[in-house]
């Protein structure tokens, strides 16, 4: 029989990839469905810039008053309004509902991990393991499930989508403009490449309203409450508001959350490229609209799949072979991207690249979670909120330059941060080698009154944030 602490991972990952299928999607054709005087990507931009913000307070003022599990209800709700925004598109309501989804995001995202590490805690001490090993795996099974959420949203878009009679033939002239060798800021408009009809686009839009609702109901019925009697003494004996405010920022005073910034906005730049630069310039250009969903589902599942694998091996081979790992990679990707001219005929080519890129993506999220869980045990929320700040900058930096630098040069920005983060990143792993971060004590783990009784009826208690 599972223990309540993995029952309480499913449920978390299950209510992800219901609302990751919906943002998922929606975040895979921005730059194809809205691309007019791109609306699309500024409102991708406004997300992570209002996640930049959020991520400086909301947090651990939403945590510590509402405990995990509500945030984590507050912040899908957020992510349902960007859906019902793209029911009729246009400035007046992306903009508004990509701020709110980027205020809930921060929250939602710092939420998760500290409800995973504190499971992963609670659950080693519980059988007597190491934290980090069980943290590891618990995120290995979070990402393995939320990732194939790419699947199931590109497969609704591309299912729906697919039912347009529209579709056409791509030109030479077309091709001429794909990939970096064409400077890639303007697309020729064509049957493959313009907006579907309005009557798929509410249909597909409406389907992702659906998933993000259920969503919501899962966490709400099925999620347990693991620290309500944590955000309950907090709202009793409330700190200084300030104190609170600046928790996010306080951590910055430590010089390995400063040595992780590259790596961290890494991951935001590299899932910037493949969702906003690679769908549009390489898919949509060459194969049309109607493929992004088929191309984008087969980095999902490899995604997930790699997410499940590589969580489980990383206590054998160690993250820093890992990293190393996803670095070549993506250095041989963004390589071969450079040269590489779009061609339907090649039709593996346009899926091999996602498969390798969802590959190394699943390395830089489960791992780089995993770090900041096991170097930060005692400012959990603070330390997660950094990481969504920072990796959403790399996002918006990202997406900000993706209208007027031509593809060429966004992969050469990719590149360098790239190497910025294999020299930055081994130093914290060589220091946490040398100097390993303490564990946090059993004796800390005092939550929800949850007990486990042995056989001598001694009481175990979990978590505390």
């Amino acid at each position: 029989m599972i223990s309540r602490n993995f029952k309480n991972i499913l449920v978390v990952s299950i209510g992800f990839l219901s609302l990751f299928t919906a943002y998922g999607g929606l975040q895979s054709l921005q730059s194809s469905l809205n691309a007019e005087d791109g609306m699309g990507v500024a409102s991708l931009s406004v997300i992570y810039a209002s996640i930049i913000i959020s991520s400086m307070f909301l947090p651990p003022i939403m945590i510590k008053n509402l405990g995990c599990k509500w945030t984590i209800v507050v912040g899908m709700a957020c992510y349902v309004s960007y859906s019902l925004g793209n029911l009729y598109p246009g400035w007046y309501t992306l903009i508004p509902t990509s701020v709110i989804l980027g205020l809930g995001g921060s929250p939602l995202w710092s939420a998760k991990c500290t409800y995973l590490t504190i499971s992963g805690n609670a659950q080693a001490a519980k059988e007597g393991k190491r934290g980090s090993d069980i943290i590891n795996s618990y995120f290995g099974i979070f990402f393995f499930i939320f990732q194939s959420s790419a699947v199931w949203g590109n497969l609704m878009s591309s299912l729906i989508f697919g039912q347009d009679t529209d579709i056409g033939d791509i030109t030479d002239e077309q091709l001429e403009t794909c990939g970096a060798a064409d400077c890639g800021l303007v697309i020729n408009s064509n049957s493959t490449t313009s907006r579907p009809s309005q009557r798929l686009v509410w249909t597909l839009v409406g389907c992702y309203i659906g998933v993000g609702v259920l969503a919501i109901l899962i966490i709400i019925i099925f999620l347990d409450n693991i620290d309500q009697e944590q955000a309950s003494d907090f709202r009793e004996n409330r700190e200084p508001f300030c104190h609170t405010f600046l928790a996010t920022f306080r951590l910055l005073k430590d010089w390995k959350l400063l040595t992780l910034i590259p790596l961290t906005m890494y991951s935001g730049f590299e899932q910037s490229f493949l969702s906003g630069e690679y769908t549009k310039n390489y898919v949509t250009c060459a194969l049309g609209i109607h493929f992004v969903g088929f191309v984008m589902m087969c980095f999902g599942a490899s995604n997930s799949l790699c997410s499940f694998f590589f969580g489980r091996i990383a206590r054998y081979t160690g993250r820093a072979a890992l990293f190393a790992f996803a670095a070549v990679a993506n250095f041989s990707c963004i390589i071969a991207l450079l040269f590489w001219r779009p061609d339907p005929d090649q039709l593996v080519v346009f899926f091999v690249f996602p498969a390798l890129w969802g590959m190394a993506d699943a390395i830089w999220q489960t791992q780089t979670n995993a770090l900041y869980g096991v170097l930060f045990p005692d400012s959990k929320e603070a330390a997660f909120a950094n990481y969504r700040m920072w990796e959403s900058l790399g996002f918006v930096i990202a997406f900000a330059y993706s209208t007027f630098l031509c593809l060429e040069y966004k992969l050469y920005i990719l590149l360098a941060v790239l190497i910025l983060t294999a020299i930055t990143y081994p130093i914290v792993e060589y220091h946490e080698y040398k100097n390993p971060t303490e564990a946090v004590k059993e004796a800390t783990y005092q939550n929800h009154k949850e007990v486990f009784e042995d056989k001598d009826e001694k009481i175990i208690c979990q978590t505390n944030l």
